[in-house]
């Protein structure tokens, strides 16, 4: 079992940054894939960015890419989500998955473990 509590600033303006992290329990979280979905009012789950096991491959959407950087601390059991450049579209719940495919992730249904979101707010 992998628990995921995802955290960072819930509000912030438009042209900003923050950090988003995601914490996992377990002693084997190095062997999961990890991905960040947004969900908007409105619209499907939406996938952002996806790294590796080891971190050393990751991959984002075509709509975030340039703005965001996904990276992990296996250490620390921790991946995180640095976004800049932050627009008033980009108001979602944001969620941390973690699968067992140790390759990169995009489809949600292949995530088996989900956290319960956290809420980023950008104002204009």
């Amino acid at each position: 079992q992998v628990q995921l509590v995802e955290s960072g600033v819930g509000l912030v303006q438009a042209g900003g940054s923050l950090r988003l992290s995601c914490a996992a329990s377990g002693r084997t979280f190095n062997n999961y894939a990890v991905g960040w979905f947004l969900q908007a009012p409105g619209r499907e789950r939406e996938f952002v960015a996806a790294i590796s096991t080891s971190g050393d491959v990751t991959y984002s959407a075509d709509s975030v890419k340039g703005r965001i950087t996904i990276s992990r601390d296996n250490a620390k059991n921790t991946v995180y989500l640095q976004m800049s450049s932050l627009k008033p579209e980009d108001t979602a719940v944001y969620c941390c998955a973690a699968s067992r495919i140790r390759g990169l992730v995009i489809t949600p249904g292949r995530y088996d473990y989900w956290g319960q979101g956290t809420q980023v707010t950008v104002s204009s």
